[in-house]
């Protein structure tokens, strides 16, 4: 294996020095699924030292079609998404040091996870969870890649605590748009390009090389043939909440952190209790079995009823597929589960 990362080293801008770097630095990619999946296993194929993955979902069918990691045998066994990643990163290569967990990422959960950590990785499909990464990345001064993809259409941007905009200003000026992937669909070439854009700017960081790093906003509709930089050097705001001169990082709050949620692209309502509610399975699938069928795995446990399905994960984590009216969702939660 002494000849592994030859061809990388070859590159002059990495070379053996820039190799070893690599090989002693921790990447945090927050999400497991589409973008998550292909950062991750290119950062592995590229001999990263340490690598935690963190994600809250497990494996569906249709996440087949862009989630490169994952099988159909993963799908059958509704694995969580971090389970079936790691098992296959770890065949990939298995001098990576890798980290999984099964969880929603918020401020409590994150925090923990920081320590020793060079860079982060945006793979989420939620703007909830980037304003607490932004946060906790300008108050740690951990420099991070955002990411997003939806249709043939991209974006990124690298964002580097107290040299770059960070992703608050960055929002202040840029358009929004009502686009997801459950309204508009992914294509898989569109994923593909948002990570080759971040693992690259991963990589300028790990070797140190930050002159390289990409100042725009990057966006590109592969579809239509556009590309498109813009230029936001000049939008960092000195009175910015989350990186001006007096920041109060808004987003660590809990007030600010979603509790319930509807989750882009699957026709389903997550709830997350206040505290962890740590389930026995066991005893959970006997209680539900009267609704409906029950399957389940080390990690979670699913009771498809007659025009629902309710996922329950370990940490008291619930999703419930078929609804998208929180209401009643609630009331399907409490009447289970209450």
């Amino acid at each position: 294996m002494q000849n592994r990362y030859s061809r990388q080293q070859l590159f002059n801008s990495i070379g053996q020095a820039g190799q070893q770097s690599i090989q002693q630095k921790h990447v945090l990619i927050i999400g497991a699924g589409a973008l998550g999946s292909a950062s991750a296993e290119a950062l592995v194929r590229a001999g990263v030292g340490k690598l935690t993955l963190i994600d809250r979902d497990y494996v569906e069918w249709s996440n087949l079609q862009r989630q490169q990691l994952y099988t159909e045998q993963d799908a059958q066994e509704k694995l969580p998404k971090v389970i079936a990643a790691k098992t296959r990163l770890q065949s990939i290569n298995k001098e990576v040091d890798i980290h999984v967990a099964i969880m929603d990422a918020c401020t409590e959960s994150l925090l923990p996870l920081l320590v020793g950590v060079d860079v982060m990785v945006d793979a989420t499909d939620n703007f909830d969870v980037r304003f607490v990464m932004n946060d906790l990345a300008q108050k740690h001064r951990i420099p991070w890649v955002y990411g997003s993809c939806v249709g043939s259409y991209g974006a990124t941007y690298t964002i580097v605590p107290g040299t770059t905009p960070c992703l608050h200003c960055l929002l202040k000026v840029m358009p929004h748009t009502g686009m997801t992937c459950d309204t508009v669909g992914i294509i898989s070439p569109t994923v593909q390009i948002v990570a080759a854009y971040q693992v690259a700017e991963v990589l300028k960081l790990l070797v140190g090389d930050e002159k390289a790093l990409r100042k725009s906003y990057l966006t590109f509709d592969v579809w239509q043939n556009q590309h498109y930089e813009i230029n936001v050097e000049k939008i960092r705001q000195e009175d910015c909440p989350s990186c001006g001169s007096k920041p109060i990082y808004p987003y660590l709050s809990y007030e600010y952190q979603t509790k319930l949620e509807i989750l882009c692209g699957r026709d389903a309502v997550q709830i997350r209790p206040p505290k962890p509610i740590y389930y026995q399975l066991e005893q959970l699938a006997n209680q539900l079995r009267p609704y409906g069928e029950i399957q389940k795995n080390p990690y979670l446990l699913s009771c498809q009823a007659e025009d629902y399905r309710i996922v329950i994960f370990q940490d008291g984590r619930v999703v419930i597929h078929g609804i998208q009216d929180i209401q009643k969702a609630k009331s399907i939660y409490y009447r289970l589960l209450g």
